[in-house]
């Protein structure tokens, strides 16, 4: 399934939807009880277990109605993570090399997970406008990152067992200001402005994904190609970001997980290609869609 947080066209009020190729059929079309439809995506996720055999029945009906896609809005699918947003550094092997000028580090491999979080409250969603900061960087980035949603509470979760705990993928934009990363030597100021974590459009869920994802994943600006790669060519891979990361630490339903992005942001190129007022910013990955954002002008 294609879960989608949406608004109609002509309506403020968010709702939850199922994405297929004949349209986008609201979530409280499906018949299920009043009591049952989830309010938001991480209510859906919450109670997930008990919903997914319904909702792939009453979807096989032949009587559905779906909403013309044109008629309705995309939204970010979580527009206010329960937490922070975990994030990995330097997850594949062409970024990992093409960050030792920006970040003033070897570019070494690293030899564990390099992790960080940043704020999204709110996320942005599809075709949102991003903060542009001229008056702070001329040093705003884009990275591409395959988003992994969590789905049930675990910890310490042995690799063998990290799809049991996926809920489904969706698109991050890990929008990185560079001057302010390497200004305070950290990374959480300067990939934590606001408008800086774009995350959509949709939530495909598990199944519909082998595991783990071999998928094409790329960026552009302005239509031009800057990142192209494989998420199967991460360094650690998600059962070992999964394994790892809940070693100590618990994870919950509706967490989000930023895989790494690969070779091609605008600070690895000579001379480096930032993002500038007016650009648009798409992020696409194979079976997933595309996150599409404009700079401010």
């Amino acid at each position: 399934m294609k879960i989608a947080n949406y608004r109609m066209k002509n309506e403020d009020t968010a709702r939850l939807g199922i994405l297929t190729e004949k349209g986008m059929i609201p979530l409280e079309s499906l018949g299920l009880p009043a009591g049952d439809v989830p309010k938001d995506m991480i209510a859906l996720i919450d109670n997930f277990d008990g919903l997914e055999r319904p909702l792939q029945i009453a979807l096989a009906q032949d009587d559905l109605l779906p909403v013309a896609l044109e008629e309705t809005q995309l939204l970010t699918p979580i527009p206010y993570p329960r937490r922070n947003v975990f994030c990995l550094g330097k997850n594949y092997v062409e970024h990992a090399q093409e960050m030792k000028d920006v970040t003033g580090t070897s570019n070494d491999l690293p030899q564990y997970p390099i992790y960080f979080t940043k704020v999204a409250y709110p996320a942005m969603g599809p075709e949102d406008v991003l903060e542009n900061f001229q008056e702070i960087t001329d040093t705003l980035d884009y990275e591409v990152e395959l988003a992994v949603i969590i789905g049930k509470k675990g910890k310490n979760i042995p690799a063998e067992d990290a799809l049991d705990y996926i809920f489904g993928y969706t698109i991050g934009n890990d929008i990185s200001v560079r001057n302010i990363q390497k200004q305070h030597m950290q990374w959480f100021k300067g990939k934590s402005f606001d408008t800086s974590c774009p995350i959509g459009p949709v939530i495909v869920t598990k199944e519909e994904i082998a595991f783990p994802p071999d998928l094409a994943i790329k960026s552009t600006v302005n239509g031009e190609v800057r990142q192209e790669s494989r998420t199967s060519k991460l360094i650690f891979d998600i059962p070992t970001i999964l394994s790892d990361l809940t070693q100590g630490i618990t994870l919950y339903p509706g967490d989000i997980i930023l895989t790494g992005t690969p070779a091609g942001v605008g600070m690895g190129f000579h001379p480096p290609k930032t993002l500038k007022p007016g650009d648009e910013v798409c992020c696409e990955i194979e079976k997933i869609g595309k996150l599409v954002n404009y700079v401010a002008k």
